[in-house]
């Protein structure tokens, strides 16, 4: 049985390498059909890892038919014969919950880097807000944190959103520039919270802008991950300054977002090769045509 697991060894997410050494314990004999699995608060010191982390690893391990839960007694080491083993796991989710699974992941490293191109940053801002509670909490000291930001130019006339019915009407382009500002001062007051309060020796958030109007979404985390969504085009009612308006527009938190990632001993060379080509993008846009944020 191993000694322990530091959330901050390899690149496998933390809840899955906890996962994978518990499901080799139980192969192997060493946890017994019948074993009661330790609390999770005994595996959060083990692993030096949340309750949170322990609880997702355990998910795992239930929907594998490693262990069965039941309430008020803990959880059991289930028979092999009734282990279905490791199951594929889900595909493309939403934004605001792909992401912020990925960025839980994430902030179990020291040292983080979260690149986003979106049209807001409202989704981005969202999914941080559960790692910047637990770094408040205690439950979690990330050495570093580098946000970069690419939004687009506030004074830029975008494709959306736009009155259905007069695509020169300018308050939908009004409303985005005002939800936009909302949004990215809500991070830049997260980030500042962090340091006023001496929580992260070093955290940082830059903001670029650029003018074009993105039909994608794109987050970059710890160099080794990927994730992509197209934004759909949609007509909706909405409120703004007292008046009804019917607009087209895009959806933001609802869009499905696609994960690529170069982690691991032996990365799909396809994933890996797209999370390079995306980095490269980024920083090409980053470095050449995008200004700094004037609000």
């Amino acid at each position: 049985m191993s000694s322990g697991s530091s959330e901050t060894n390899g690149s496998m997410p933390p809840y899955r390498r906890i996962a994978a050494e518990l499901r080799a314990e139980m192969d192997s004999g060493a946890l017994a059909a019948g074993d009661q699995i330790p609390t999770q608060e005994a595996l959060s010191r083990r692993f030096k890892v949340s309750r949170a982390t322990v609880q997702r690893a355990l998910d795992d391990l239930r929907q594998d038919d490693y262990i069965d839960s039941q309430r008020g007694r803990g959880s059991y080491v289930q028979g092999a014969g009734v282990r279905t083993g490791p199951r594929q796991r889900p595909g493309p989710g939403p934004a605001g919950v792909e992401l912020a699974e990925h960025l839980d992941a994430a902030f179990q490293e020291p040292r983080i880097t979260v690149d986003s191109f979106s049209l807001t940053a409202e989704t981005l801002n969202s999914a941080i807000q559960g790692p910047l509670r637990r770094i408040q909490a205690g439950e979690i000291a990330p050495e570093s944190i580098a946000i970069r930001l690419l939004v687009p130019e506030p004074a830029a006339r975008l494709a959306v959103p736009r009155l259905v019915n007069d695509p020169e009407d300018g308050r939908p382009l009004e409303r985005l520039r005002q939800l936009a500002q909302n949004q990215v001062g809500g991070l830049q007051s997260s980030f500042h919270r962090l340091a006023d309060l001496g929580l992260v020796v070093d955290a940082s958030i830059e903001i670029r802008t650029v003018s074009v109007t993105p039909f994608h979404k794109l987050y970059l985390i710890n160099g080794s991950e990927t994730l992509f969504g197209y934004y759909k085009i949609v007509e909706h009612p909405v409120s703004y300054r007292g008046v009804d308006m019917e607009i087209y527009d895009t959806l933001g938190l609802g869009a499905t977002l696609f994960h690529y990632s170069s982690a691991g001993d032996t990365p799909d060379p396809y994933s890996a090769e797209y999370v390079r080509q995306s980095q490269d993008w980024f920083d090409s846009v980053w470095s050449t045509i995008a200004e700094p944020l004037r609000l």
